[in-house]
């Protein structure tokens, strides 16, 4: 069941994150040849111009190793993980860099720096977390939020992770994007949190000028099958056709995402946005053009 496809790249997101070229980006945790994969080739794309923060030792031996050139690059020289978090997020508070990519460092050390109220990252929205979902390299996207950051996210953040969703849309070129409120039923039930959420949801959307189409509760089937949401007779403008699916919880968007990739070899690109500057949080395990998609994502989610 498992797929052998191979992972690629698409196509339309580095056209766009092009626009946006030599971006500065902190490399936290440098030094390990994942991290330091991902940076040569958004370097070779000219997506990223990196400063890399980490043991020097390291960096230089890691970067020889794969005979890619960082002279021009500056080091920052600290062995010890947690250290290396806050001074990326100073660098992103004192403008020196744009984008922050995850090197090898745990995900809640990074997140637990970037949010401190002293670096000023926060934005007017609460921080989320998209995946950018991809099967070939010309494929039309599916954007699945919030899969990584927001656990089980109560109804105003969930509103906070619909507008960045469709402002990340916006970018990558879908004016009005469909978006799909999940649920396990297209029915509101008393006895599926969920399918209360997503009415309200889309009541509250209403009355916002959110330059999206929403709907909600949608199960999966008839938020991206046009024949599933027919024969069960949902008729409004999203079914069938999602461009983005809003998720209750972590589990089904992580599920979601990660059996995409498994059974279906999807590249899935992830950005956490909201903030003042972009942060990526690859998965030790994710391939290299999925790194490099989501580089290129959070350069796309630049303003």
């Amino acid at each position: 069941m498992l797929s052998n496809k191979e992972i690629v790249c698409p196509d339309n997101l580095l056209n766009i994150a092009h626009n946006k070229k030599g971006i500065e980006a902190a490399i936290v945790n440098a030094g390990k040849p994942l991290a330091m994969i991902s940076a040569m080739d958004a370097v070779k794309e000219n997506l990223i111009f990196p400063i890399f923060i980490g043991d020097k030792n390291e960096i230089e031996s890691c970067a020889n190793n794969l005979k890619f050139d960082i002279s021009k690059y500056e080091i920052i020289h600290e062995p010890v993980e947690n250290n290396t978090a806050k001074i990326a997020a100073k660098l992103a508070s004192e403008g020196k860099i744009k984008i922050i990519v995850k090197g090898h460092i745990h995900t809640d050390v990074l997140m637990k720096e970037v949010i401190k109220k002293e670096y000023g990252l926060l934005g007017k929205t609460r921080l989320s977390h998209i995946w950018h979902m991809t099967l070939n390299k010309d494929d039309k996207p599916l954007i699945i939020t919030d899969g990584a950051l927001n656990v089980i996210p109560n109804l105003k953040t969930k509103m906070h992770i619909l507008r960045n969703a469709i402002d990340f849309s916006h970018r990558i070129g879908i004016p009005r994007p469909k978006v799909a409120i999940l649920s396990a039923t297209e029915e509101v039930l008393e006895s599926v949190q969920s399918s209360l959420d997503a009415k309200e949801i889309t009541d509250l959307a209403s009355k916002e000028n959110l330059n999206a189409d929403i709907f909600g509760p949608l199960a999966f089937d008839n938020s991206i099958s046009k024949k599933s949401a027919a024969i069960k007779g949902v008729k409004n403008s999203v079914a069938g056709q999602a461009d983005v699916i809003l998720v209750p919880s972590v589990e089904t968007g992580n599920g979601l995402v990660k059996m995409m990739v498994y059974f279906m070899g999807a590249c899935a690109a992830g950005v956490v946005i909201g903030g003042k500057v972009p942060v990526v949080i690859t998965s030790r395990s994710d391939d290299a053009p999925a790194r490099l998609a989501s580089i290129a994502a959070a350069v796309v989610a630049l303003d």
